[in-house]
């Protein structure tokens, strides 16, 4: 088990019941078990426009999971439409 974060950007024009339903659903991929943090920071400004949006909904998870899994989430959150940009970091890598 290796330890990883994923910080994603949803989407900022969705309802607030779909942004926690698409938190959930992400949990849901990863194992709601296998998370250990989740940290939701909120609307902010992004750097740079991303879909002609200038601000994004930023999410911040701490999981504990196999090697194979980030692969499939990259997969899963690449063809959501409701995920502007995200990436997954492994922390045990030094």
């Amino acid at each position: 088990m290796n330890k990883y974060e994923l910080m994603f950007i949803i989407d900022p024009t969705l309802e607030d019941a779909k942004k926690e339903a698409y938190i959930e659903d992400v949990k849901n991929i990863i194992g709601a078990e296998a998370v250990s943090d989740t940290d939701v920071w909120g609307l902010k400004k992004l750097a740079y426009p991303i879909q002609k949006k200038t601000e994004g909904y930023f999410v911040v998870m701490h999981f504990n999971a196999e090697p194979t899994l980030p692969k499939e989430l990259d997969r899963r959150l690449r063809i959501s439409d409701n995920c502007m940009r995200h990436i997954i970091v492994n922390l045990d890598e030094k």
